[in-house]
């Protein structure tokens, strides 16, 4: 919803190139649990050592990624569905 709601700002403000920020206004999320994992490592785990902070944020950045693909993806995917829909509604008299 966040994304369709900058979108349509980001269209009402006349800029029409909506692609990449609505892919990245959907995978900021990704960017949101790879900062939690941090905080979670330094104050809630009891790791550590280097191989355990390798480990952990090689895995937690995977995570983050995928997380950051699949939101991104499903934002541009709504998104485009969104500006569809409002381009196909449009009278031209």
């Amino acid at each position: 919803f966040v994304t369709v709601a900058l979108t349509y700002f980001q269209i009402a403000m006349e800029d029409y190139r909506w692609w990449w920020r609505s892919l990245l206004s959907g995978g900021s999320t990704g960017v949101f649990v790879l900062m939690y994992a941090a905080f979670y490592y330094n104050h809630r785990s009891e790791m550590s050592g280097t191989l355990q902070f390798v480990f952990f944020f090689g895995y937690m950045f995977l995570v983050s990624y995928g997380f950051f693909l699949m939101l991104g993806a499903v934002g541009y995917w709504m998104a485009s569905v969104f500006i569809r829909h409002i381009y196909e509604t449009i009278k031209i008299d």
